[in-house]
């Protein structure tokens, strides 16, 4: 019986090593077909079914059937940390992290020198974005295993490296650990396996290096054949789903896309590009319901990137769901991966708090964080100034406009806002002066020019200089209702009445598509003028 079983096990081995997979698996299944208890032959099934699930070359999942086979074989040796160890692997390929954490946990209880089950804990950590938890059991895997530890090494530079623009010194350990990683490599048979993996990908260079230079030379349905050819041949290899996805939808072609970007997922449950790409594609469809369900899945594999919850923060703004938007743009703030893109994310609240929520001392907050973060940014001022004019606290305002002017004493915006603040305050003359400093910076200023010809129309009752600046601004914006409405408006005091009609017309028309202006404001004017 020994002799059978060990003539069985050379032939399965021959299969695996010149790549029968299948066949390896029906010799297994023949097997326990003879002895169903044979907890060996089941554990080797599982490695065959995991083996399978992750031959790029298979188009089917089998990562199921493994993980059944390992808990059959498990009943047997309830004990095996080595058993426990691979269902948690067999879970991490599933993308059940929770699950592979806890096996991994167990086979360490069982084995509390077992280097592998270590690194995998870290690698699964790194994946749900605990990086002290993935950079502690990165040094528990080392210290098991000194020298089969490249691998653990190579976390610990990318650990090291995500870390290294808050934390100087760990730029020196990032390099520290990429040096261990190439003088442990000969020892590490798994980070070996891996090397061995990744040169065999070398075979799709020419495929995508001919998709990449026709889509580079706009041949985008050239490339579009030579990626679903090359996926026949490699229904397994994930990155071909996702460039197929791409150039689908630089076509426009986003309902196509997203079946690639699904497919690339349900390959690989922890493809992070393909969630990203599939929730731009739903995104450009116009499915914004979609776009937040796979931002939350994102944000359950990797709850602590602040992307995620700024992105999906847009999407909830957009959707009307501002207490949403908010708390999701607040946790992507508390998480903080720079100052610049905090401080964006600072302004972009604030604008939320001012606008939509009306809560103006909570968007000055905003703004001033985002201050303190990149006080060089010529947009906070004129951002945190508009809060203050809404609070009516004009002198704040005036000093704020003022600070911005000497970081950029021609920036044609902070001169309009300063004419609008001086305006408001009944200052005509600084008004005035600051609007044309503001046409003066950019001749293209169309809100300059009306709000110039506003000033000179109602409170000066200058008509012609009015005319001309509502003129201008129409001139430079065409699809400026307002200007419109205003050069309609000095027009008609001329008596032209017919020329005002035309124009209150063709304010009507761009306000339909702008809403600018209250529809009926026009409509009375328009009345008014037969009366």
């Amino acid at each position: 019986m020994k002799n059978e079983a060990q003539i069985l096990d050379k032939k399965i081995a021959k299969e695996f090593k010149t790549g029968n997979v299948k066949s390896a698996i029906e010799l297994c299944q023949i097997g326990l077909q003879k002895d169903p208890t044979n907890a060996d032959l089941h554990l080797r099934l599982g490695d065959l079914y995991l083996a399978w699930h992750l031959d790029i070359y298979s188009s089917c999942q089998y990562i199921d059937e493994a993980i059944t086979e390992y808990q059959i074989a498990l009943e047997t040796y309830i004990d095996s940390a080595e058993i426990y160890y691979k269902i948690g692997i067999a879970q991490f390929h599933k993308g059940d992290l929770d699950k592979a954490i806890n096996y991994f946990d167990n086979a360490i209880k069982r084995d509390p020198k077992y280097a592998k089950a270590y690194h995998m804990l870290a690698e699964t950590y790194t994946k749900k974005a605990r990086f002290t938890d993935a950079e502690l059991n990165a040094k528990k895997a080392i210290k098991c295993a000194p020298f089969a530890s490249s691998r653990s090494h190579y976390l610990l530079h990318n650990l090291y490296e995500i870390s290294s623009f808050r934390v100087i010194k760990n730029k020196i350990k990032s390099a520290y650990e990429y040096l261990m990683s190439i003088l442990t490599l000969p020892f590490d048979k798994e980070a070996l396996k891996k090397v061995k993996t990744s040169l065999s990908y070398v075979k799709f260079l020419p495929i995508l290096f001919k998709g990449y230079l026709q889509v580079q030379t706009k041949g985008l349905d050239d490339a579009l054949d030579i990626y679903i050819e090359a996926i026949e041949k490699a229904p397994g290899f994930v990155p071909l789903y996702c460039l197929l996805g791409d150039i689908y939808s630089s076509l426009g072609r986003f309902d196509d896309a997203i079946v690639e970007y699904k497919m690339a997922i349900w390959l690989d449950n922890l493809n992070i590009p393909a969630y990203r790409h599939l929730c731009k594609a739903y995104e450009d469809l116009g499915d914004y319901d979609n776009a937040v369900e796979i931002y939350n899945k994102l944000i359950q594999i990797l709850p602590n990137m602040p992307e995620f919850h700024s992105n999906l923060a847009n999407i909830l703004y957009i959707k009307g769901d501002i207490e949403g938007a908010v708390s999701h743009f607040q946790t992507a703030i508390t998480l903080n991966p720079s100052k610049e893109w905090t401080s964006v994310v600072n302004q972009t609240l604030g604008f939320v708090f001012q606008e939509s929520k009306k809560d103006i001392d909570a968007a000055i907050t905003s703004y001033q964080s985002a201050y303190l973060l990149t006080p060089e940014d010529i947009d906070i001022y004129i951002n945190l100034g508009s809060a203050f004019y809404d609070k009516e606290d004009y002198d704040n305002a005036l000093a704020i406009y003022r600070n911005a002017l000497d970081l950029n004493p021609e920036n044609a915006k902070i001169h309009c806002n300063l004419g609008f603040l001086y305006w408001g305050k009944g200052d005509t003359d600084e008004a005035i002066r600051e609007y044309e400093l503001a046409i003066k910076y950019d001749p293209n200023y169309d809100i300059a020019y009306n709000n110039l010809g506003v000033i000179y129309l109602d409170d000066l009752g200058r008509v012609p200089q009015a005319m001309e600046m509502f003129k201008k601004s129409v001139e430079v914006n065409p699809n400026y209702a307002l200007a419109h409405f205003n050069l309609a408006r000095s027009i008609a005091i001329t008596g032209d009445k017919i020329e005002a009609a035309k124009l209150y017309q063709i304010a009507q028309d761009v306000n339909k598509i702008t809403n600018e202006i209250d529809p009926q404001d026009i409509v009375d004017k328009i009345n008014a003028l037969f009366d």
